[in-house]
């Protein structure tokens, strides 16, 4: 919520500078984001009005005109503006006048013709973002010679709140100034309110099908309203200085009631109405064509206001196209009305969409609020537009409207949360400032809400909203008090930074993406995968849980990659979720991402791209830091996200732990990529484990070394081969290394040469040719049986 500070002490006022109302705001749980001036500094521009204007004599598009700038004689000005006219009031810079940017005003020649000063656009005084394409014209009743900082009332500040959600009934400059009079113990008093007496008799029936979701809904007949009409400049002020663009009179009215009350309301063209207004629930197949343009379809959960031809609008979110306010509107029917909160919540996220409108509704709108609004309204419209307003047509169920809530406050309980007692006058006192009804019984306070508290339910919201009136500072300072004992390090587990670190050791940087996707990401990469769809997603393209940790890193990697950025290397930690709600797992992983240059960028460095091996040595020293690395084992496997081929599972003591591998080439070209990246995925709960390191003698004694090559069929794996080894190689085998693969000349077609060393050593003695040979034949023998391998030549 963004509001001018000038708005906001026509309501309270207190004794305060701009920075002191910031940071009091802020200390009563409505944090300020930033306190920012209306207008950029400019100096030495008045108001003027344009008394002629001619053709610049050698220049189309320039006009030369003089204005009266109030200080006795025409002022000559060349101005390119195609607005300017003569008998208009415009801001005129004065020669020695600073315009922002420090752009000093001088007298100066435009093709051959003098110019003393300028006639300036609302962009050249910082009014405005945009450039502007004509000049700034201020009303008729603009006094001529005023400075223009002054008349425009420019020395003000802008205050931007960010309010929590359960403070929906501070969306407004009443609901400020509500709280600011609470704190300073003032009066608020906003404009005179009064009902606008009826002069025709024309009315639209209004049915409510949707009781639960709209309880009340009040409209009114408004006819002969001037939609060309001007909105008044202090009216366009106010809303630019609320971060509101102007549009046309009808729409600014609505929004500005809005901003100042906090009612929503919607204004459509009644000659596109037909037989009455029906508020419901949408209907199978119904689309609507949105004020934006965008044509949805609606789903049976949506609240609809329709006539008898079909929706109309999203209540409490969007008005549709056909039946806005348009330049050819001369009747309009002006909708206010209460929306239950949770029949609103969510379902302008889950359309793509987010409004002022469905801002409010959603964190809740005063239900005695309509009323006052459509008056005020109408009042404006009128003054603004003109018009005849017909009666108020109001169809209300009480029985769905919030009923009243009585809350007990207990003494007690109040002063052992605050560890302060406080005098029951004074908390009698800041109930009633806050609008609350209050009862003094003997135990505490029984109390009933106010109708625009929706965050105030029970006992602790009372609390709460005590220690806040009286001040977070006021409260007393403690320690709490506690025998905490240190918790026990288990040293045969790898912590999560451990892991995090030996990643960044070896060049990664970590990611962190959210713990939703986009659907078609996830299917893309996991189509059998099952996870939670989120009711209520921050947009659609983050609306299901991850079922793996690929779709978001790949989502990163196309991030880099479409700023340029060619070598990634990133990692993450987090969780993923598999399963429907009533049998949902959540597991902890680790996943990696490796895509571009295997080194970085330099004169000695190769152009060698990253390969499945690349990152396998990556995870592989992972899997070394727990010292048990014979429990790891990678087997080829299968993934719809990885390729065949170049895809690895692993097993921690034989159970699946991740998986490793390159992206598909179908999923690359799914999701646009046109790089290679490898990624895995390995499960944190197996990746922690660890032993605990043990001291072990050296041995005095040699080592023995022989190095065996194997003729073996292609499709065989290599760790079969290790594990045939293995297997014959006895006790005293201290390592084994495969030192060479070889397929070509000398090694037949579908066959490959695998050259592995052993190393033998005994603690206490020498070990003897016999005993190694023996071992040697053992293992020859064991793997041309199993394998059928034989001993390369």
């Amino acid at each position: 919520m963004k509001f001018s500070e000038q708005w906001l002490r026509e309501w309270v006022s207190p004794q305060l500078d701009t920075q002191a109302i910031a940071d009091q705001i802020t200390m009563a749980g409505l944090e300020v984001d930033a306190v920012e001036a209306v207008a950029a500094a400019f100096s030495g521009v008045v108001v003027a009005e344009v008394l002629s204007k001619e053709k610049h004599p050698d220049a189309d598009k320039l006009n030369v005109c003089t204005v009266n700038d109030g200080t006795g004689e025409p002022v000559q000005v060349v101005c390119g503006a195609p607005n300017v006219d003569v008998g208009q009031k415009i801001p005129f810079a004065q020669v020695g006048g600073v315009l922002p940017g420090d752009f000093k005003i001088k007298k100066a020649k435009l093709r051959g013709v003098e110019s003393r000063g300028m006639i300036c656009s609302a962009s050249e005084l910082g009014l405005e973002e945009e450039t502007s394409s004509g000049i700034l014209v201020l009303p008729a009743s603009a006094p001529v010679g005023t400075s223009f900082r002054e008349y425009m009332q420019l020395d003000d500040m802008t205050i931007e709140v960010d309010l929590t959600p359960n403070r929906g009934d501070c969306l407004s400059i009443k609901g400020l100034a509500r709280e600011v009079g609470v704190l300073n113990r003032l009066p608020v008093s906003g404009p005179e309110i009064t009902v606008v007496e009826a002069s025709i008799d024309d009315t639209f029936p209004v049915t409510i099908e949707a009781a639960e979701q709209c309880p009340r809904y009040l409209g009114r007949v408004i006819k002969g309203v001037n939609v060309e009409a001007e909105t008044p400049l202090w009216m366009v002020e106010r809303l630019r200085r609320s971060g509101v663009r102007s549009i046309d009179p009808v729409v600014d009215v609505t929004n500005y009631v809005m901003l100042e009350l906090g009612q929503p309301l919607h204004a459509f063209d009644r000659d596109n109405l037909q037989g009455g207004i029906t508020v419901r629930l949408a209907r199978e197949a119904e689309r609507l064509t949105l004020l934006d343009g965008q044509e949805v379809a609606l789903r049976p959960e949506t609240l609809v206001i329709a006539d008898e031809r079909g929706p109309l609008a999203m209540a409490g979110i969007m008005g549709g196209e056909n039946s806005g306010v348009n330049e050819k509107t001369h009747t309009i029917f002006l909708e206010s009305a209460f929306f239950a909160p949770l029949g609103i919540a969510g379902q302008a996220r889950s359309y793509g969409l987010h409004t002022d409108a469905s801002h409010r509704y959603e964190r809740g709108v005063d239900p005695e609020l309509p009323a006052m609004a459509v008056e005020r309204a109408t009042k404006l419209l009128m003054e603004i537009c003109g018009g005849q307003a017909g009666p108020v047509v109001e169809t209300v169920s009480d029985e769905h409207l919030p009923a009243p809530r009585i809350i007990m406050l207990r003494e007690a309980r109040l002063e052992s949360a605050l560890s302060k007692r406080l005098q029951p006058d004074d908390v009698t006192d800041i109930l009633q400032r806050l609008g609350l009804e209050v009862d003094k019984q003997a135990e505490g306070w029984s109390v009933v809400a106010p109708s625009w508290r929706f965050d105030v339910a029970i006992e602790e919201d009372l609390i709460e909203e005590v220690a806040r009136i009286h001040g977070y500072n006021n409260l007393p300072v403690r320690r709490p008090a506690a025998r905490l004992a240190l918790r026990p390090a288990n040293e045969a587990l790898l912590t999560q930074s451990q892991l995090r670190n030996q990643m960044v050791a070896r060049g990664f940087q970590e990611a962190v993406t959210y713990s939703f996707v986009a659907p078609d990401l996830q299917a893309a990469m996991l189509p059998d995968a099952v996870s939670p769809v989120l009711a209520n997603p921050i947009s659609s393209d983050l609306s299901v849980m991850r079922a793996s940790l690929f779709p978001g890193l790949v989502r990163a990697l196309e991030y880099n990659l479409n700023r340029q950025q060619t070598r990634v290397r990133i990692f993450e930690t987090g969780l993923v979720f598999n399963g429907h709600l009533d049998n949902l797992t959540q597991e902890p992983m680790m996943g990696a991402l490796v895509c571009g240059g295997r080194e970085g960028e330099g004169w000695n460095s190769t152009k060698a791209q990253v390969d499945f091996y690349d990152l396998k040595g990556d995870l592989e020293s992972l899997l070394a830091m727990g010292g048990a690395r014979e429990a790891w084992r990678f087997e080829p496997g299968e993934h719809p996200s990885l390729h065949p081929g170049q895809t690895a599972q692993l097993f921690y003591n034989g159970e699946p732990a991740g998986w490793i591998g390159t992206l598909h080439p179908q999923v690359r070209a799914k999701l646009g990529l046109k790089v290679d990246a490898v990624l895995f995925e390995v499960r944190l709960d197996v990746l922690s484990q660890g032993e605990i390191p043990a001291f072990e003698p050296l041995s005095r004694y040699p080592e023995v070394r022989r190095d065996l090559a194997f003729m073996l069929k292609e499709a065989t794996p290599v760790q079969a081969l290790l594990d045939c080894a293995k297997a014959q190689a006895g006790d005293y085998l201290k390592d084994i290394k495969l030192f060479d693969v070889y397929a070509g000349k000398g090694v037949a077609e579908g066959y490959k040469s695998i050259a592995l060393g052993l190393t033998w050593q005994h603690a206490s003695r020498t070990l003897n040719d016999e005993e190694i040979n023996q071992l040697v034949d053992s293992i020859i023998t064991n793997v041309r049986a199993e394998l059928d391998a034989e001993l390369r030549g």
